[in-house]
């Protein structure tokens, strides 16, 4: 599979059908569902309906933030022991314990030859993720990512 070399302009991934379509949606059953609770309150019409409809979107606006959050975990948990294995083959040390889930997300992306360096001074300037993405000279792209 041939991929765009990736950089910081354009890695990030969004996925059209979860990103926009399905949260859309969701907002959309949200918003209805509380508009058709006030109506019934309002109209003096039976408001069980109306709370169901707003439990049930409740419950859907939940799985959809379960759903996005739970692999990223994971995900995350695969990341930091990949990168804390990349650092000891390059460094013979573990990672520095002050480095953030954050910052070790966007250090994946360094290059070898700079990995090290950018690891001690992210943890000594507690650099955000997004500096840290921006001080990269040479990207290693990660197309895995959820």
């Amino acid at each position: 599979m041939s991929h765009i070399p990736q950089n910081y302009a354009n890695h990030k991934r969004i996925h059209p059908l979860f990103h926009m379509i399905l949260s859309l949606l969701i907002l959309v059953l949200f918003v209805s569902s509380i508009f058709e609770l006030v109506r019934s309150f309002c109209s003096g019409i039976p408001v069980f309906p109306a709370f169901l409809m707003l439990l049930v979107s409740l419950i859907v606006l939940i799985i959809f933030l379960l759903l996005r959050s739970y692999p990223l975990k994971a995900q995350d948990r695969a990341v930091r022991a990949e990168e804390n294995l990349r650092h000891y083959v390059l460094t013979q040390q573990l990672f520095d314990p002050r480095l953030t889930m954050g910052q070790i997300v966007a250090l994946r992306f360094a290059s070898d030859s700079e990995f090290p360096a950018l690891c001690q001074k992210a943890a000594a300037e507690n650099m955000s993720p997004d500096a840290i993405k921006k001080a990269i000279r040479s990207w290693r792209s990660d197309y895995y990512r959820i």
